[in-house]
This record gives structure tokens, C-alpha cells and sequence, in this order.
């Protein structure tokens, strides 16, 4: 009998999860890479703007916020792409193309994330709350920029950095030149790796009409990369001479050269799979500056 119970138990789990399974792929959950490019620059900008470790509070709610909202941006993506997606060999079996999530429970799923984010916001200042519209604006509208321009990333990264100024809201009450600096950054950093993902695409996004910058800059793609990646930097050390950071951060921007660096020599043939591998180790090149940036605010 107790074994009976416990194979039903085992049989309705299993059931759950393969329910639940395209969803938790919708949000690409199984793929957090894409999570932790937007944590490491609001983390850079909570530790930047309280000096420290910031309160226990607001770090929870923009790290639970930054999971919520980039799950709820993949969601809505994937809808408003599904003319494309099918026809892209990196996206052809997506949740939606397959058929696994319908489209209205998409929309559901999309709703409902963005819902829980905006009432862990409330909790923030009016400031925060007032910014935070402003994110759900970006999130909503960045998916349609392919249809129309060739600069879908670097709209990307005012999406993607949004949190940046927010996390100063929250912990100053206001958005110093420092935070619009760090945002510039961000900006250019996004731009420079989403440009290896859409290199992967750019043959299929070519035949399909969409738009990339990775299409526009051609040939020259590897050259724009290493100026955005430069000016990334340079933003970067305007941030900590004006922030007056220690050695410990232009130590982890050095680093972060040497990470860049790799990437463009993992890369050089242009090779989707190669692309595909620098775009993703951008997660150590952000993992190296926030270190940089904690070791550098601890006292």
C-alpha cells in the first residue's frame, strides 16, 4: 500500500513537471546565462550606490525582480517572434514554435510575471516605482525593433541596464551622473555581446528580413565589436575615478581585457558555434567586474 502511494506520488510529480517543463523553457530557465548578465550590472549599481553590501531588502527584491522580468522579456519575445522563430535554426524549437505553450497562455504567463515584479517594486520608493514604468515600456517594445531597425541591441541594452538607475533610486532616492555613466556602459556592453548572438542568426535573420546589428556592420562586425567593448571600458573607468573606487577594481577591469580579448580569439572565423560561446562568456566578464566593484566598496 505505502509503496502504491509513493508511485502515485512519483507518477503526478512527473506529470507537473512535463506540464510545466515548456514554460519553464519559455522563460529560459534552463538557460541562465541570459539571468545573469542582468544581475551582474544591477549589482554592480546596489553596490556602487550604498558604498557596500546594500540593504538585504532591496537586494532581494531586484534580484527576484531581475528573474521575474528577464523570464517575463523572453516570453514576450518569443510571441511577438513567432514569424521568425521557425525559421531560425537556433530558435526553431522554442515552446512556441512547437506548439508545447499556446499563445494566449503565453500572454498569461507574461502577465502575470510582470504583476509579481511590480509588487515587489511597490515596495521601493515613488522614484523606483515612477522608473520602473519606464522599464516595463522597454520590456514590451524591444522584441517588434527587429522589424524596423537594425539596432534592436542596442535598444537591448537600455532594456537590460534599466535596472541601473533604478537600483540608485532605490537606494539614494535620486540618479546621480554616476548611474547614468555605469548605464552607458552597460549600453555598450550589451550592444558589443548581443552582436555575437546575432551573428549566429544573421544568414537566417537575412533570408527572413529581420534586422541586427551584426547584419548592418557587415564585415567590419569584429572591428565595431572591439570599439564598443574600448568604449565600454573607458565609460567604465570615468565610473570608478568618479566613484574613487580602490586598486582592487582596476584590477578586475584589466581582467575583464584579458576576458574581452579571449572572446574575439574564441570568435575570429566567425563560426556560429564559436559566436555563440563569446556571447555566453560575457558572464565571466561581468562576473569579474562586480567583484571588482565589491572588493573595492568593502570597508
Amino acid at each position: 500500500m505505502a509503496y502504491e502511494r509513493f508511485t502515485s506520488a512519483i507518477t503526478l510529480l512527473m506529470h507537473w513537471r512535463n506540464r510545466l517543463d515548456p514554460y519553464w523553457k519559455l522563460a529560459r530557465g534552463d538557460r541562465p546565462v541570459g539571468f545573469l548578465l542582468l544581475l551582474w550590472p544591477t549589482w554592480w549599481a546596489l553596490w556602487l550606490a550604498a558604498g557596500g553590501v546594500p540593504p538585504w531588502w532591496t537586494l532581494c527584491v531586484f534580484t527576484t525582480g531581475i528573474w521575474l522580468t528577464r523570464s517575463a522579456g523572453c516570453v514576450i519575445n518569443d510571441y511577438t517572434d513567432r514569424w521568425l522563430d521557425p525559421h531560425v535554426e537556433r530558435t526553431r524549437i522554442r515552446p512556441l514554435v512547437t506548439g508545447a505553450v499556446s499563445p494566449r497562455n503565453a500572454l498569461l504567463m507574461f502577465a502575470t510575471l510582470m504583476l509579481i515584479a511590480f509588487g515587489l517594486v511597490l515596495t521601493m520608493n515613488q522614484l523606483t516605482v515612477l522608473l520602473s514604468v519606464v522599464g516595463l515600456f522597454l520590456a514590451m517594445t524591444y522584441p517588434y525593433l527587429k522589424r524596423y531597425t537594425y539596432l534592436p541591441q542596442v535598444y537591448l541594452g537600455l532594456a537590460f541596464g534599466w535596472g541601473i538607475p533604478m537600483a540608485f533610486a532605490a537606494i539614494q532616492g535620486k540618479v546621480p551622473t554616476q548611474a547614468w555613466l555605469l548605464y552607458v556602459a552597460n549600453i555598450l556592453w550589451t550592444t558589443a555581446y548581443d552582436t555575437w548572438c546575432a551573428m549566429v542568426d544573421r544568414d537566417d535573420d537575412i533570408k527572413m528580413g529581420a534586422k541586427s546589428t551584426a547584419i548592418l556592420f557587415a564585415d567590419l562586425d569584429l572591428t565595431v565589436q572591439g570599439v564598443l567593448y574600448t568604449l565600454m571600458l573607458f565609460t567604465l573607468c570615468l565610473v570608478g575615478l568618479r566613484a574613487t573606487l580602490s586598486h582592487t577594481y582596476w584590477i578586475s577591469l584589466i581582467a575583464a581585457v584579458a576576458l574581452i580579448g579571449y572572446q574575439f580569439i574564441i570568435a575570429r572565423r566567425r563560426e556560429p558555434t564559436a559566436c555563440f560561446r563569446a556571447f555566453m562568456h560575457n558572464n565571466w566578464v561581468g562576473m569579474t567586474i562586480f567583484a571588482g566593484i565589491a572588493l573595492a566598496t568593502t570597508h
